[in-house]
């Protein structure tokens, strides 16, 4: 299904306000407030709304180091892939991973409290990991901009 104006500019919102009522939403792309509810329906039943979650500031929660970790595998064999990919997605302090072209086989993001939490997850996860040959890590010292909304 392609997507038209209209649906663009339900998306646009819901990125944005993601807890907005439907009767906000509906005035807001000017729709009335049943035909906006379907579109809503639609676009969740074919896939294009995946989920509605709560973003937490991670200062408040206290894990407000971001570490981005490169890592480089022993191998490129599905069985190392599989193995890494099924290990790492057990750690919790393990936001995202991405398998990637280039130097570094993954990159992950990694929160912590600070450098010392950074060492421990190293020490009792990171290290421990399948089929790593090189790992490097780098510490963001400020985030400059972050979205989570996909350009429409």
């Amino acid at each position: 299904m392609a997507l038209d104006p209209t649906d663009i500019r339900i998306l646009a919102v819901l990125q944005k306000r993601g807890r907005i009522s439907n009767a906000d939403l509906s005035e807001a792309v000017n729709l009335s407030p049943s035909a906006c509810h379907r579109r809503v329906q639609r676009l969740e039943s074919d896939g294009y709304i995946r989920d509605y979650v709560a973003l937490l500031d991670p200062r408040k929660l206290g894990v407000p180091t971001t570490v981005f970790v490169e890592i480089t595998l022993q191998g490129q064999a599905d069985e190392v892939l599989d193995a890494f990919e099924k290990a790492v997605a057990r750690i919790p302090d393990v936001l995202e991973c991405h398998l990637m072209a280039g130097s570094a086989d993954y990159i992950l993001k990694v929160v912590a409290e600070n450098t010392e939490d950074f060492a421990r997850i190293h020490r009792q996860h990171l290290a421990r990991l399948p089929g790593v040959a090189q790992m490097q890590s780098s510490f963001a010292l400020r985030t400059v901009f972050k979205t989570t909304a996909l350009p429409l």
